[in-house]
This record gives C-alpha cells, structure tokens and sequence, in this order.
C-alpha cells in the first residue's frame, strides 16, 4: 500500500494569510503535454466550420492543467515545501512535425515551507 503524500498549498498569491513563511525553497515547476487523437481532432476540425464551443479540446486543457499542478506539487513536495505562492500558468501549442497538435500547460511558482 503506498504511503500518503503530504498536501502541498497552492496559491496564487504571494503570502499564505494565517501563516508564516520560514524558508523560500525557490521556483518549483510542472508541464503537463497532452494531444487529442486523429478522431477527436477530426471531428473538433468539423465542429470548428459551424462553430460553438469545443468540448473535446476543453477536456483536453483542463487534464493537460491538472497534469501540471500534480507535477508542480510532486517537485515542490520532493524539495521539502508544503506550499507553493504566486503560481502562475503558460500555456501553448507546437506540432511534432507530423501534423498532430500538443497542448502544452505549465504550472509554475515558489516553493516554501510554512508554519502556523
């Protein structure tokens, strides 16, 4: 049975209201790269000529998102930080040369240890 990880506190703001910063660990980051399979890109190619929203490639951004903040949580908590202030997203698109679309998501901020 694997052991339980400690939550790590992720904000996006630069303090922590009700506790106390007492060591800044530095700049913690996590990249998350998905790509929508030739169906789902196919059809969000259709949908895309009538228009309207775009539920496929929503799903696909808001996993690629998630996948960053477990990965920024994982290297914050692997570094001894149980926060991370003033995290901010990038975000982008690049093709592997072979027509295919990824979304790439990064998550980053400052890994700190907390008390109080």
């Amino acid at each position: 049975m694997a052991a339980e990880q400690s939550p790590i506190l992720i904000l996006t703001i630069n303090d922590c209201p009700g506790m106390r910063v007492v060591r800044v660990i530095g700049a913690v980051y996590g990249t998350g790269v998905r790509s929508r399979n030739i169906v789902g890109n196919f059809l969000g190619g259709v949908r895309a000529i009538f228009g309207g929203k775009q539920a496929g490639y929503l799903r696909m951004i808001a996993q690629t998102r998630d996948d960053a903040l477990e990965q920024l949580a994982e290297h914050a908590r692997s570094l001894g930080a149980n926060a991370v202030l003033g995290m901010r997203f990038d975000s982008g698109e690049f093709n592997t040369g072979q027509g295919q679309a990824m979304n790439e998501v990064t998550a980053y901020g400052t890994a700190v240890a907390t008390e109080g």
